[in-house]
Formats: C-alpha cells, sequence, structure tokens
C-alpha cells in the first residue's frame, strides 16, 4: 500500500516542507526531466494512467516566484521524496 508523509520544517532561515511516498518511484531516467512542460514518463500517453505533464512545472514555477526551490530524490520500485524550500520572512 501506498502512503504519502508530509511534514513542516524550518532549517536557518528558510521553511522545508517535504513530501515522501512509497510508490512505484521515478526511473532514473525519467528523473532529469519530471519539471519540464508536458513530461511524463508513462510514454503511451493515456490519460487513464496518468496527467497531462504540467503539474511539477507549474509547481516550481510558483515556487520560484517566491524565491524557494524544489528537488527530488527518488529509487525506482521504493518511492519519492520531493523538498521544498522557502524563504521565511
Amino acid at each position: 500500500m501506498k502512503r504519502t508523509n508530509v511534514t513542516f520544517g524550518k532549517e536557518e532561515k528558510q521553511a522545508v516542507i517535504r513530501v515522501t511516498d512509497t510508490g512505484m518511484g521515478i526511473s532514473e531516467d525519467d528523473l532529469p526531466h519530471i519539471f519540464e512542460r508536458f513530461y511524463r514518463a508513462d510514454k503511451s500517453r493515456n490519460r487513464n494512467t496518468g496527467g497531462a505533464g504540467i503539474g511539477l512545472a507549474i509547481t516550481e514555477a510558483i515556487i520560484k516566484a517566491h524565491g524557494g526551490s524544489i528537488a527530488v530524490s527518488s529509487k525506482y520500485g521504493e518511492g519519492t521524496e520531493f523538498t521544498i524550500t522557502l524563504p521565511q520572512g
């Protein structure tokens, strides 16, 4: 069963949000591209198996517009962790 965990914290003068799941993970080949607009790891392009490929691109743009950053680490077959940092104040 897939689990998702969201944590909030503070490191130096930054707010840190971590979203971790125990899903299928993202392959090493796909990982460098996941923030590209319309990129989908599912090559079938079947809308029933995924979105349009714009969610992470929009998320990254919003976070950057607020002076923050988003990073991802993933291991295929084990899960994924997104780390969002935003300036405080």
